[in-house]
């Protein structure tokens, strides 16, 4: 742990550590909590049966283990409890606890004061005046809504006289990663997440968890609400700890979202190199040891042959934290073993993640065995709980309901094709980037791992026009724009063609009456003629860029003019709905 991770070099505290069921443990413990406070600077004193102390300088007590019983004789001065598990496995966040309860200010008088628990509610502010929030953002992609909802929270918090500091977990991982020390300071924690984020860090804090539009439409509201909030209690083993349901993004969508954010890398990654592979020839791959082989092998067979377990293992991840991993994968693995495929790995996904969710929380273990749950109880319980129900009860109904769907989409006549099109593409565009974009953007990718691959082109091309016929818009009607959102077009194009549908999103928000239904109808028009031309896509995700990899999409001419018809319409919707500016007209 980093010296300034407790800030407290100069506090001295006392742990008193009891545990009459196993001694060996009791030793555990206390060797954690010393080498604990050797590393971040603290001046330690323990107290064990059989080598009782006191320090009457110690500035808080932590009570460990059955230590709670005797905490009376300790009246007068900051106490903390904790169990020896946690102690074990966490010294560091135990210590970092007394020493944040330590630094409060106490009254003049000491009154007698009883044990808190596990982590204290105390630790949930940082030192008074401090006025700092953290908070993290996240969304399945990781591109544009983590990023946008972060400036958002940032700007929001400098309105309120706060300062925050955002980690945001995009597409290349997490940036600006949050120190325990910011979040030991920190008054309150605020997630705008559409995916699952492990809240562990943040036991003892006020944290208010919700979607990345919430921070985008109201910033300064959520962070009032996390201020607000009552500080969340500890994660005894590790797990991300409850918070009240109000203030949690919906759950399934949360789940599935999560799953999918994943999968996606390995879906882009599989679907061009198969691309790449066909370049060479439809049949090239089957020729051993060639080129187009070692291409195929990595995308069909190795890719996106982990498509379905990863996003099995990341919803149950979603759900129950780290304990639903191993089910996760394993019910995974089964759904494509059975030929259940992304439908059967949805399921499979949520199964194990309720069931690993249910034996963490529900399942009595005595306290001195509690670190099996985690690494041989609930991935064995749990991954046969999946595993069976998959194989002799779900797996083959699911597979027929996925091949019947398949047949239908594959078989569809022109007519029927075009009104997919038309409603995948006008979902696209409602809410660009919120939950029903979202959704027809996971029914595309799930079917790319079922070979269909013209509905992804649809989404694709729809999720393109919105900021592409914003940009038109600026350029063919400057008079409905001021020169700030003229300026903001030009950055509109590059997210269009880069298929980041949220650059669209400043303009709607402003007038979203006139401009909302004219990126409808263009995104709707893009996706029925895709569809139309039989255009398809093996990539989910690239925007134009992907138009130039051999293979990667079919029918590349066809799919261009569907992009350029969308924005035509988009852009002359925008232009005849939306009313002058009276900045631009005053310029």
């Amino acid at each position: 742990m980093p010296h300034d991770s407790v800030q407290a070099t100069s506090l001295r505290l006392l742990a008193v550590l009891r545990h009459s069921a196993s001694a060996p443990h009791l030793a555990m413990a206390a060797e954690a909590l010393r080498e604990a406070a050797e590393r971040a600077g603290l001046l330690l004193t323990l107290d064990l049966p059989d080598a009782p102390a006191r320090d009457a300088e110690a500035a808080a007590v932590l009570l460990v283990g059955d230590a709670t019983a005797d905490a009376a004789r300790h009246a007068g001065r900051p106490l903390i409890a904790t169990t020896i598990v946690e102690a074990i496995r966490h010294p560091e966040a135990s210590l970092r606890s007394a020493a944040a309860l330590a630094r409060l200010p106490r009254p003049a008088t000491p009154a007698p004061r009883e044990a808190t628990p596990a982590v204290p509610a105390a630790a949930a502010a940082g030192p008074a005046g401090s006025r700092r929030l953290v908070g993290i953002t996240a969304c399945p992609t990781g591109i544009a809504h983590t990023f946008m909802a972060a400036a958002a929270l940032e700007k929001a918090a400098k309105a309120l006289g706060y300062e925050m500091r955002v980690e945001t977990q995009g597409s290349v991982g997490a940036k600006n990663a949050l120190t325990d020390s910011e979040i030991a300071e920190a008054d309150a924690v605020v997630i705008a997440a559409d995916t699952g984020v492990d809240t562990a860090r943040f036991a003892g804090k006020r944290i208010v968890i919700a979607g990345t539009g919430d921070a985008l439409k109201d910033g300064q509201g959520l962070i009032n609400r996390a201020l607000a909030a009552e500080p969340m209690g500890g994660a005894a083993r590790g797990e991300a700890a409850p918070t009240p349901r109000k203030a949690q993004a919906p759950g399934v969508y949360k789940h599935l979202m999560t799953g999918v954010s994943y999968m996606i890398p390995l879906v882009t990654a599989g679907g061009l190199c198969i691309a790449l592979s066909f370049a060479f020839g439809i049949e090239a791959f089957k020729e051993p040891g060639s080129l187009p082989a070692a291409l195929f092998q990595i995308g069909a067979q190795s890719a996106l042959a982990l498509m379905v377990p990863v996003l099995a293992a990341f919803i149950a991840f979603s759900i129950a934290d780290r304990p639903g991993l191993a089910p996760g994968f394993v019910g995974g693995a089964l759904a494509n073993a059975v030929g259940a495929g992304f439908l059967g790995g949805i399921v499979a996904g949520f199964l194990a993640g309720y069931i690993a969710r249910f034996l963490r929380d529900r399942l009595p273990f005595p306290e001195s065995l509690e670190g099996l749950k985690p690494v041989l109880v609930i991935p064995l319980l749990a991954s046969l709980a999946t595993g069976l129900l998959m194989i002799y009860v779900l797996g083959t109904p699911i597979a027929a309901a996925l091949a019947w769907l398949t047949q239908f989409l594959q078989g569809m006549g022109t007519s029927n094709a075009v009104l997919l099109g038309l409603l995948l593409g006008a979902m696209m565009a409602v809410d660009m980037g919120g939950p029903v974009n979202k959704a027809a953007y996971a029914f595309g990718v799930g079917l790319l791992g079922a070979e269909t691959f013209a509905p992804m082109a649809a989404i694709m091309a729809a999720g393109m026009t919105p900021p592409l016929g914003i940009a038109v818009a600026t350029l063919i009607a400057r008079g409905r724009f001021s020169q700030e959102e003229r300026d903001a077009g030009k950055a509109s194009a590059v997210l269009g063609l880069a298929f980041i549908t949220e650059g669209a999103i400043p303009f709607a928000a402003k007038d979203p009456v006139r401009v909302i239904p004219a990126l409808v109808a263009g995104s709707a028009v893009a996706g029925g003629l895709s569809m139309l031309f039989g255009c398809t896509l093996r990539a989910p995700h690239g925007g134009i860029f992907v138009v130039g990899i051999p293979g990667a999409v079919g029918n590349p001419l066809g799919y261009l003019i569907a992009i350029l018809a969308g924005t035509a319409v988009t852009a002359l919707a925008v232009a005849v709905l939306k009313r002058h500016s009276p900045v631009a007209a005053a310029a």
